[in-house]
């Protein structure tokens, strides 16, 4: 107990000289002066006066000894004086008989964002979410940042911490991420996954391992899609820490634990299944589902792109021809190609040959790319590549629309046949009328252009309806199902047929 008390007294010292080197202590001197003279006379005075240099090296000894680590982005403390905090209320709660926990929050999808809006929307979106989440939060409980894109909570100790409150304290602290952040004369949407662990699941756990526990759980939350969130219990799997090394991804494409998930897409119109994009998904033996934000860079640092492509083109072939055979009507499958793979000059005679092979119309494949990638590529192999695909029939699909500042003229120039309107657009678009009118802009535009519209990321019954209204040809999302693996993908479509053949047709003559 003397032990922590001197541990307390050292922070608390740092924390009080923290800022008072330099012209912060010059300034202080004055009104130390005036205060010895004024209760000691001039005795105190001199005294005062003998003792200021040894009492400015002292406080700049303190402070560089171990001053209290900021973010410098944020403001926010940093990982080492968080698990002081934290061990400071797993100790106060212990000693009175009360709870804590530790929280910890990531915003969803945060290195795409980067990618597509530049860094400096990174930083304001950081900035904006580390103010909101202190709004969100009691006093005394600590907040800091642990990541690029990850806060952690330090819950101050109470007498009633449960699983109720700890939920309802991550939600709350959801919400505030949710709140738009104004952005080029927009508003940017983002969603952000939560763990927590409660301090009462690990007991005698020190701080490191109560934050451990909580980032197991934010991985279980992510596992399961974005805004989710997840209480650590034993038994999960260790899956949270970060960095997956090239040779161990490798390893994962060559035994075929990488594969396709597939998530429907289906017409506004009619409800009916107008296609599947095919998403790569990794189920380690021991750690589970592994977040695509980790093993994507992976394969891309170790140039194992176009290998993933060529595994996921496989699957989704294979998954048309097998539902073709089992008389289900899916139109197409959607793959995505990265830049690497686009500037590939063999790339649209492999896919020739693989349609071929398969049996498959070129209509039957979508071909996704990046909006960022039509931005940027100039009248390049990329462009010839795109332009090849288009002709020989496939459907070019122009992901993450609103995003990338693609031009109306490269929208003909690539032949592209369908825009997918960026989820961060699609966000609160029943409710919030800028959302409405971006939406709005974007099919009026491709109404113009002939395009067809698919909006992504839909993730409630309210924007599904608006955006039926609006005129958006497809959505996909959430709202509409989650991807699934293929074996699971026959009960889906039986399902969703059966659900439509059901529906009343409005404006049917009954008579």
């Amino acid at each position: 107990m003397a032990k922590r008390r001197r541990t307390d007294l050292v922070a608390f010292a740092r924390r009080m000289c923290r800022g008072l080197e330099g012209p912060q202590f010059l300034a202080f001197i004055p009104a130390l002066s005036l205060a010895a003279f004024w209760l000691g006379g001039e005795g105190a005075l001199v005294s005062v006066a003998l003792a200021l240099p040894a009492l400015y090296c002292a406080l700049g000894a303190i402070s560089r000894s171990g001053s209290v680590g900021l973010d410098r982005l944020t403001g926010l403390v940093e990982r080492s004086e968080f698990l002081h905090a934290l061990d400071h209320a797993l100790a106060t709660a212990a000693a009175e008989g009360s709870q804590t926990a530790c929280v910890v929050l990531e915003i969803d999808d945060f290195a795409d964002f980067g990618a597509r809006h530049g860094d400096a929307a990174a930083e304001e979106v950081l900035r904006a979410a580390a103010d909101r989440l202190r709004g969100a939060l009691r006093t005394g409980d600590t907040l800091a940042r642990i990541g690029e894109a990850r806060f952690a909570v330090a819950c101050a100790p109470a007498p009633r911490l449960d699983l109720e409150a700890a939920i309802q304290l991550a939600a709350r602290l959801q919400r505030a991420v949710e709140q738009p952040v104004p952005l080029d004369a927009t508003s940017i949407y983002m969603t952000a996954s939560a763990g927590f662990c409660l301090a009462a699941r690990l007991p005698g756990s020190a701080a490191e391992a109560l934050t451990e526990a909580a980032s197991v759980a934010l991985a279980e939350a992510q596992a399961a899609g974005p805004a989710g969130i997840r209480a650590f219990a034993h038994g999960m799997p260790r899956r949270a820490k970060t960095g997956v090394a090239g040779a161990e991804v490798a390893a994962a494409l060559e035994a075929g634990q990488i594969v396709a998930w597939f998530q429907p897409q289906i017409s506004t119109e009619t409800g009916r299944i107008s296609g599947f994009e095919a998403l790569a998904r990794w189920t380690h033996p021991e750690r589970g589902a592994v977040p695509t934000s980790e093993f994507l860079p992976a394969l891309e640092s170790a140039g194992l792109m176009a290998q993933l492509g060529e595994t996921m083109l496989y699957h989704a072939l294979t998954a048309l021809r097998a539902w073709d055979r089992s008389g289900f009507d899916v139109p197409r499958v959607s793959v995505n190609f990265s830049a690497a793979e686009l500037r590939d000059p063999r790339l649209p005679d492999r896919i020739a040959w693989e349609l071929d092979r398969f049996g498959l119309d070129p209509c039957r494949l979508g071909v996704e790319v990046l909006e960022t990638v039509i931005a940027r590529s100039p009248e390049d192999a990329t462009t010839r590549g795109i332009r090849a695909l288009g002709r020989m029939g496939c459907a070019v699909d122009l992901d993450d629309f609103g995003t990338g500042h693609a031009s109306i003229t490269a929208l003909r120039r690539f032949d592209v046949s369908r825009v997918k309107i960026d989820r961060s657009l699609v966000a609160k678009c029943d409710r919030d009328p800028e959302q409405q009118r971006m939406v709005m802009a974007i099919l009026s535009m491709s109404e113009q252009l002939g395009l067809d519209t698919l909006a992504e990321g839909v993730e409630t019954a309210g924007e599904h309806a608006l955006l039926a209204q609006l005129g958006c040809g497809h959505v996909q999302g959430y709202a509409i199902a989650r991807p699934m693996p293929f074996e699971q993908t026959s009960e889906w479509i039986a399902s969703q047929t059966a659900r439509v053949e059901a529906a009343p047709w409005v404006g049917r003559n009954v008579g």
